[in-house]
């Protein structure tokens, strides 16, 4: 029997690891982690991430040939085949501080492996790495190993959160990397014949290492840099009067173009898009490659426009000022069907707006206010920290932020109305009610183009929808930075 081991119980690591043990039942398949909270989740009715068919996929495994256990050496030493899936932060200090991949715990979970081995194993890199990490681990574990023999694979993730079960059971195509050599060639042949219970062969991509950790940070970066063109462009619609939905749909029927990740928005977000422009950004700089580096960080720079102009519009629309207003926040999580708020936009939109002085009150689905006020309180790279180092929630932004349960309570007397995150039930909402119970004028900002702006206009609403040509009343405004 093949025992597989996965070193790290999160988003990755959790999912991936299910639907292996599902599409191969004569497999054993332990996922481990050090944090006994996160595995005693996993082992119970509440499941430590919401991921649509995740919960079934698990409950039909768990206990047969799929495990979730804190003994990380134990299975660790009884593997065939290791995923390595643990946290890479982005470095918060030293060298390539803003830029560069924390090494940390890849360096610390490699150690172990080499450790506790006593036959010889297949290492396979499952977290978003660096270009040549696999060198890194190579080296520190053939100097560890005590006559075991080691091969290390590269095998990204390409999951969409909210997506995730479905991007599993039936993948665009499975990238695994190898050294080019006997050994090499024998590990992704055993790693390919796991993924070929359900995979299509002519799917699963076989290239060298250095090949397979760029693709995962090229296939990111490329996703980024289509909303960031198409939000750039989104302000250049609303200067001209032009629909950024039309504009999108236009270039998006040209198959060259195609319609996929055309979407303009508040801007994007998540656990890999900004960390891993930042890595390719550090990796060309430390190439000498600056115009590359420059290239890559503009994304970046096109992003944080987006979310600062959004601000803007919310303050000067309101009479240059949110002081004391309330101001309704719907939708906190980085996209819709998922509870990660990972790098999500509504973090520095509402600290935005707490600079300004608002008061916010906020309504998402899934996440949690405990999440929230956390994720507000926390400075930049924070989130990828393990818990004990993130900084404990302070109380000084308890008092301007109220987390609620219902978007008609969120609203309730509010001056303005953000969208941050396309969740279905917005676009459903009795948007009459929630017009009678607002202060006057009643400001709606759309930063996901969910709502049917002629509708709401004739209820009486002054609406800003990202892209879309401009409220009479914006046009009045003072000039948006």
């Amino acid at each position: 029997m093949v025992k597989i081991c996965c070193i790290g119980a999160g988003y990755v690591g959790g999912p991936t690891m299910a639907v292996i043990a599902l599409k191969c039942p004569e497999v054993q398949v332990a996922v481990v982690d050090i944090a006994a909270p996160r595995i005693n989740a996993w082992n119970s009715d509440h499941l430590p991430i919401y991921e649509p068919g995740l919960e079934e996929v698990v409950k039909e495994c768990r206990g047969k040939n799929l495990f979730f256990s804190t003994d990380v050496e134990k299975h660790v030493a009884e593997a065939d085949i290791v995923f390595v899936s643990v946290n890479t932060p982005t470095k918060t200090q030293g060298l390539g501080a803003g830029k560069a991949a924390d090494l940390t715990y890849w360096e610390s979970a490699a150690r172990m492996i080499a450790d506790v081995s006593k036959s010889d194993k297949i290492v396979v890199e499952k977290s978003t790495v660096p270009v040549k990490t696999a060198e890194a681990i190579e080296k520190i574990l053939t100097h560890n190993r005590k006559g075991i023999n080691f091969t290390i694979l590269s095998n990204p993730e390409f999951l969409a959160e909210g997506t995730a079960i479905k991007d599993l059971f039936n993948p665009d195509r499975v990238l695994i990397g190898g050294r080019e050599t006997p050994e090499g060639a024998k590990a992704i042949k055993a790693l390919k014949d796991v993924y070929a219970h359900w995979v299509p062969e002519d799917r699963i991509l076989c290239t060298n290492l250095w090949s397979a950790e760029l693709s995962k940070l090229a296939a990111n970066a490329f996703l980024a840099q289509r909303i960031s063109s198409v939000n750039a462009m989104s302000a250049l619609c609303e200067a001209t009067g032009a629909d950024v939905s039309q504009v999108s749909h236009a270039i998006g029927t040209d198959s060259r173009i195609g319609p996929k990740f055309l979407s303009s928005s508040v801007g994007f977000g998540g656990s890999c898009f900004q960390k891993d422009i930042l890595n390719l950004v550090y990796i060309c700089e430390c190439n000498g490659l600056p115009e590359v580096a420059n290239y890559w960080k503009q994304v970046i720079r096109v992003n944080d426009y987006q979310k600062t102009r959004f601000v803007n519009r919310v303050v000067a629309s309101m009479f240059n000022t949110v002081s004391g207003k309330k101001v309704a926040i719907l939708g906190f999580a980085f996209k819709k069907d998922t509870g990660d708020t990972r790098e999500t936009p509504a973090i520095d939109v509402c600290k935005g707006l707490l600079g300004d002085k608002a008061r916010l009150s906020i309504y998402d689905p899934q996440v949690t206010e405990e999440q929230i006020k956390k994720d507000l309180s926390m400075n930049k790279f924070d989130w990828d920290h393990p818990a004990h180092l993130q900084p404990t929630s302070p109380n000084s932004i308890v008092k301007t932020v109220s987390v609620v349960w219902d978007a008609y309570e969120a609203t309730k007397d509010a001056h303005a109305v953000c969208i941050l995150t396309e969740w279905e039930e917005f676009r459903k909402l009795d948007y009459q009610k929630m017009f009678d119970n607002m202060q006057k004028p009643a400001f709606i900002f759309d930063g996901r183009n969910v709502v049917d702006v002629d509708s709401l206009r004739k209820i009486g609403f002054i609406v800003y929808s990202i892209g879309k040509p401009l409220d009479s009343w914006l046009k009045d405004m003072p000039a948006v930075a």
